[in-house]
């Protein structure tokens, strides 16, 4: 009889060489696969072979992973599913407690060769009760006596132990939420307030203990602290948690961010938010659009679903975007397929300014495109002479002449 262990386990574990990108995306499908078997397992096998096949999957996975060229994070992903599912099976296992604490403090601060994955103290609570936790401080700070003075923020990374002291600062920020400690929280998150990251990460943690006041006044303080990406990042956090807990505030707070942030982006969520008061915003949002061709016509085309519009705008503020016009012309060629020829003209031409074969292909498509478009009318002839008069400019371009025949180009 087959066990779980001999299903998932070889899944898991290899000798192939994954330090090849094509090897190892092909084993993390696999990992995968594993993981997907041990969670359908559960509701009928016993909690320690489940814990026990858990454990030992990801052992085997953190030593693949540490000589994979995992670029493409397929085996990191498998890596993270079987450490959310870790502490939960280590619960219903009903787990030693003090085995759990002495592999979680290895786990982080062992000479392992993989650094990069946190345990999340949070999630093993469960397991450990509040006796397992008590000790598990205990070892988190026995940790950092030894490593003598606390570096300044501007120098832990350089420090000799910036690894530990970066998973001492992430266990602090998690056990402050466990302890749903609100100074704890602020002091470890925020810390200097200087970064709105930061300030959003207090946000999260004040959301995820259900201090949701605390959590958007937060957000907030996140989204006004300047113009940049983080605090963009921020009020798409700050809304959110308007439309979830106060549905009133929402619409005004998705005006404010379009007006500092203005966007085919920011539009379209403030077009949604509207609803049926969008007429009382239209105008503003168009004409602040205006500044940047690319954002309002693809605010015309992709939420306001208007191709005519969209057509009219991207002549009417000289677009000069080719893959927005790439975009446009895909859904004007519905409303009018022979105006949309000339501007496929100009991308192939554009397209073939380079050599290449992904720019061979494209202008080879959008050749076959136009031919298409044109089939039955005046303008069929004109795209035919002008694949001709491209086989004949570029005729010392094999790449390009075989890219066209298989596209069935004359």
């Amino acid at each position: 009889m087959t066990t779980l262990a001999d299903a998932v386990l070889p899944l898991i574990r290899t000798r192939s060489d994954v330090d090849r990108w094509s090897a190892a995306n092909a084993h993390g499908q696999q990992m995968h696969d594993a993981v997907d078997i041990l969670e359908a397992a559960i509701p009928t096998t016993p909690p320690s072979e489940i814990y026990s096949v858990t454990h030992k999957s990801l052992a085997s996975a953190i030593k693949v992973i540490a000589r994979a060229d995992d670029s493409s994070g397929i085996i990191g992903d498998a890596c993270r599913r079987l450490l959310e599912l870790h502490p939960k099976a280590a619960a219903v296992a009903a787990a030693p407690v003090s085995t759990l604490i002495d592999w979680m403090m290895k786990f982080q601060f062992g000479d392992e060769e993989v650094d990069y994955f946190e345990l999340d103290p949070v999630a093993y609570a469960p397991a450990l009760g509040d006796v397992g936790v008590e000790a598990y401080r205990k070892r988190l700070s026995e940790v950092e006596a030894r490593l003598g003075p606390r570096p300044s923020e501007e120098d832990r990374w350089t420090s000799g132990h910036s690894h530990e002291w970066f998973t001492l600062d992430w266990n602090a920020r998690r056990l402050a939420v466990l302890d749903h400690d609100i100074e704890s929280i602020i002091r470890t998150h925020a810390k200097d307030r200087k970064v709105a990251a930061w300030v959003q990460d207090t946000a999260e943690a004040f959301d995820e203990i259900g201090e949701i006041d605390l959590a958007i006044d937060w957000a907030k303080q996140a989204t006004d602290f300047d113009r940049g990406l983080q605090s963009l990042k921020a009020a798409d956090y700050w809304c959110g948690l308007l439309e979830e807990h106060r549905p009133t505030e929402a619409l005004q707070a998705r005006l404010s961010v379009f007006r500092k942030w203005p966007s085919s982006t920011s539009a379209a969520r403030l077009h949604k938010a509207a609803g049926n008061a969008w007429p009382v915003y239209r105008d503003e949002v168009v004409a602040t659009l205006a500044a940047s061709p690319n954002d309002a016509v693809m605010f015309a085309l992709l939420t306001l679903k208007q191709p005519e519009f969209a057509w009219n705008l991207a002549h009417s503020l000289a677009l000069d975007s080719d893959h927005t016009w790439s975009e446009l012309v895909k859904g004007y060629e519905k409303v009018d397929p022979i105006a949309v020829l000339p501007i496929y003209q100009r991308l192939v031409e554009n397209e073939l300014v380079e050599a290449g074969a992904h720019h061979y292909q494209l202008a080879a498509r959008r050749l076959a495109k136009m031919r298409k478009l044109a089939a039955g009318s005046e303008h069929a002839v004109e795209v035919d002479e002008l694949i001709a008069e491209l086989r004949e400019t570029h005729r010392r371009r094999p790449r390009l002449q075989q890219e066209f025949d298989r596209a069935g180009l004359p």
